[in-house]
C-alpha cells in the first residue's frame, strides 16, 4: 500500500496530541519526570531486571502526580496464579484503567511463556479495566511466523472482547511508513480490527540510546538487537532517523487504517522528545 498520501496535517496534530510516554525503570526517570507534560500518559515497562511489582509501584508514583499510567504487564515475568490474583488486586487498587500485556524477553518465571496465556488467567478475574493493549510487528519477529503472530493477535482480540473491554495494539519499532501501511492493510484483512498505536522511537542521541543500552544489562540488550537490529542501526546512522518523517507519511491513511495514536518510546530521553514534539506540533499550526 502506498503511503505517498498527502500527510493529513489535523491528523499529526492528533496523533502529536494523543501521545503515550514508553518509560524504563531507571534511574535517570526522576530527572526526566519535570518534561513530561502535566496529564499525560505514561507506560511504564518491565525490566527483567526487575519485577512486574517494580513497574507497578513507579505507577503508583506517577498516578499519584496526576499522570494516567498504562503498566506494561509481562507474561514471563508472572510467577504463578497467585501473582497473577496479586496483579490483579494492585491494579484495582491503584485505580488503573488500562494495561499493556507482552510476552516479555525474560526467561520465564512460572507457568506463563506468551500473551495469551497470561491474559486470560487475568482477564478470568474481572479486572477493573476498561482497556487492553498488546504488542505487535511490522517487521515480523525473529523466532515467531507471520502466520502464528496473526492468529496470536485475533486470538487475543476476541479473548479481550469476550471479557467486555476495548483493545489496541501498539507496534513494535519500525522504521518504513509503507512496510507499516502494507502490514496494517494485511492485519485488516485477516480479521484483526483493533486500534492501532505507532510505536515511534523518539528523539534520542545515539550516546544516550547506547548507554541505556548498557544499564539495561548486555543478556537483555543482546536478545533486543537479536530481533531489533535493522531497527537499531537506524537509530544509530548519522541523520538516519525523524519521528516526523515516520508519522506525516502515515498520517494520510491513519483514518482508514485506524491509526488513533502514538505510542513513544522515548528511552527515558523524555527532555528530547517533548522538544521534538512541540516542535513538530508548532509547525503544523
Amino acid at each position: 500500500m502506498s503511503t505517498r498520501n498527502k500527510p493529513d496535517h489535523a491528523v499529526q496534530k492528533r496523533l502529536l496530541e494523543d501521545i503515550t510516554y514508553e518509560l524504563i525503570p531507571l534511574k535517570n526517570l526522576a530527572d526526566q519526570s519535570m518534561f513530561l507534560p502535566a496529564g499525560s500518559t505514561v507506560s511504564v515497562t518491565c525490566s527483567p531486571a526487575k519485577t512486574v511489582d517494580d513497574t507497578l509501584d513507579i505507577c503508583a508514583h506517577y498516578s499519584a502526580q496526576g499522570f494516567t499510567v498504562i503498566p506494561h504487564l509481562a507474561a514471563r515475568m508472572v510467577d504463578d496464579e497467585d501473582h497473577v490474583e496479586r496483579i490483579v488486586q494492585r491494579i484495582n487498587h491503584l485505580g488503573i484503567r488500562t494495561v499493556f500485556c507482552i510476552g516479555g524477553d525474560a526467561d520465564p518465571r512460572g507457568p506463563f511463556i506468551d500473551t495469551a496465556g497470561f491474559l486470560r488467567s487475568f482477564l478470568d478475574r474481572g479486572p477493573e479495566i476498561d482497556m487492553v493493549g498488546v504488542g505487535s510487528y511490522p517487521d515480523g519477529h525473529s523466532t515467531i511466523p507471520d502466520q502464528a503472530l496473526v492468529d496470536g493477535l485475533v486470538e487475543k482480540q476476541e479473548m479481550i472482547r469476550e471479557a467486555g473491554l476495548k483493545g489496541y495494539m501498539a507496534t513494535q519499532m519500525c522504521f518504513d511508513a509503507s512496510t507499516i501501511a502494507d502490514w496494517l492493510k494485511g492485519r485488516r484483512a485477516a480479521g484483526v480490527d483493533l486500534p492501532c498505536q505507532l510505536g515511534v522511537p523518539g528523539a534520542i542521541d545515539r550516546a544516550r540510546l547506547l548507554a541505556i543500552s548498557v544499564r539495561l544489562g548486555i543478556g537483555h540488550s543482546a536478545r533486543y538487537l537479536k530481533k531489533n537490529s535493522a531497527s537499531v542501526m537506524r537509530l544509530l546512522s548519522p541523520g538516519g532517523y525523524n519521528p516526523s518523517k515516520l508519522i506525516g507519511p502515515l498520517s494520510g491513511v491513519a483514518v482508514e487504517l485506524d491509526i488513533t495514536g502514538i505510542h513513544c518510546f522515548t528511552f527515558n530521553a523524555v527532555d528530547t522528545t517533548e522538544d521534538w514534539r512541540l516542535k513538530a506540533l508548532q509547525k503544523l499550526v
